[in-house]
């Protein structure tokens, strides 16, 4: 009998849990894509065999790509593989972003977020540390040692048992008051009224974080200059003392690190349609469902800052607007030369 045979009773034996099995139900039936998925995908294996893989789901920002990508290059230490992912498409561009910088590229017939990462993991049987970023994500130097140096810390030398370890994100529904916090700019922020200032996962509540083009703005640093420059923020933040918070809700996991155990043991990324027709936001759900329920923390590294051009919909359309207007304030410039 399988885990989920086993738990089915005991959730439909309640009241409570029978509304929850109809709640996931009506979601799924309602939504004509959620079809059988197909398992066809193409794999170009570049990999080194490493330990450490960094996934990036791509495919639909292609204005932040040479950015996006550059800044990868960059930063990438030489133990960590590198796939890009593109689910339900295949992208020439992309395909020769991955040769170029000796990277792998993975596509999938089917445009199904939790499936294709779940195949990119398990096409690297090597890889026990997992990087996971997003298409819209500018990363940062020392991005991956730190997150690793964080995850271990907090292992070895804290009451936490991580679920997985993120850097400070500049628009987040979490990070975004830590790093406000950090700049001394909380009292400004809060006398613009844009938000309440309450930390959410912004789809129950406080939802501005995650729709307002205006709170993305802010935080790339319209107002306040010293926000434009998340690689010297980043770098200040680094030669702090090692810090880190837990997460209290569910995070947006648009840059995290997890473990190839911490994967097998929720039973890899859910093919489900709760979030839409292709999954959106369930692999996301499922992380931190089991670091809530299994006791394992969601932990948000102080010495690291990434940039996250903004969530969905309106606040991404009017922030590539945005970003090709002020495409200084993204570029890495690197002061260190």
């Amino acid at each position: 009998m399988t885990l989920k045979e086993k738990l089915y009773p005991v959730i439909s034996g309640s009241k409570v849990g029978r509304a929850a099995l109809a709640a996931r139900h009506s979601l799924q039936s309602e939504n004509p894509s959620a079809q059988p998925l197909s398992n066809k995908y193409d794999f170009v294996d570049r990999s080194k065999k490493n330990k450490k893989l960094c996934i990036v789901l791509a495919g639909y920002k292609e204005p932040l790509w040479d950015e996006i990508f550059g800044r990868l290059a960059a930063f990438v230490p030489e133990d960590v593989d590198v796939c890009i992912l593109t689910s339900g498409l295949t992208s020439e561009y992309l395909a020769r972003i991955a040769e170029r910088n000796s990277w792998s590229y993975l596509s999938t017939q089917s445009n199904h977020l939790s499936l294709i990462q779940n195949i990119a993991i398990d096409v690297h049987p090597h890889a026990q540390w997992i990087y996971k970023i997003d298409e819209d994500i500018f990363v940062t130097r020392n991005f991956f040692e730190t997150l690793l140096n964080t995850y271990q810390y907090a292992e070895e030398h804290t009451p936490y048992v991580p679920a997985f370890v993120s850097p400070l994100i500049n628009v987040s529904c979490f990070g975004h008051l830590r790093l406000l916090d950090k700049c001394n700019l909380t009292d400004d922020f809060k006398a613009t009224g844009l938000t309440n200032m309450k930390l959410t996962d912004g789809l129950n509540h406080s939802h501005a974080v995650l729709r307002d083009p205006k709170v993305a703005r802010y935080m790339w640093g319209e107002t306040q200059p010293i926000l434009r420059n998340i690689d010297a923020l980043s770098e200040h933040f680094s030669q702090e003392k090692l810090a880190f918070t837990v997460c209290p809700i569910r995070y947006s996991i648009g840059a995290i690190l997890f473990t190839r155990e911490t994967w097998e043991r929720f039973g890899k990324f859910p093919l489900t349609f709760v979030g839409g027709p292709y999954g959106l936001g369930d692999d996301e759900e499922c992380i931190c469902h089991y670091a809530c329920f299994t006791g394992r923390a969601m932990i948000v590294s102080d010495n690291c800052l990434v940039g996250h051009l903004g969530y969905g919909g309106a606040q991404t359309a009017s922030m590539l607007e945005y970003y090709a207007e002020h495409k200084d304030r993204f570029a890495f410039v690197d002061d260190s030369e």
